[in-house]
């Protein structure tokens, strides 16, 4: 398959999810697909929220995998927290 075309996939499924996130001043962005591998940054609201990592799995990874047979894994690209200011 395209790459064009699994970014136009990816995007419809996350155009489902969205509304949910805009409620919290949240969003959702498709950062890269390599080897059958979604990266996405939560952004907004939810680049802060305690939940988020809880919403990749329960959410946004069942959603897309589920939509998608193609996808093999769901990664966030950024890290939730910077545990090095506490060292």
């Amino acid at each position: 398959m395209a790459e064009v075309e699994k970014v136009r996939e990816v995007e419809a499924v996350l155009n489902k999810i969205r509304p949910a996130l805009k409620e919290h001043q949240g969003e959702l962005r498709l950062v890269d697909i390599r080897d059958d591998v979604v990266y996405l940054s939560f952004e907004g609201g939810c680049s802060s929220c305690p939940v988020v990592d809880i919403s990749l799995k329960n959410l946004v990874d069942t959603v897309i995998k589920g939509n998608l047979r193609w996808v093999r894994k769901v990664e966030i690209t950024q890290q939730k927290y910077d545990l090095g200011q506490f060292v």
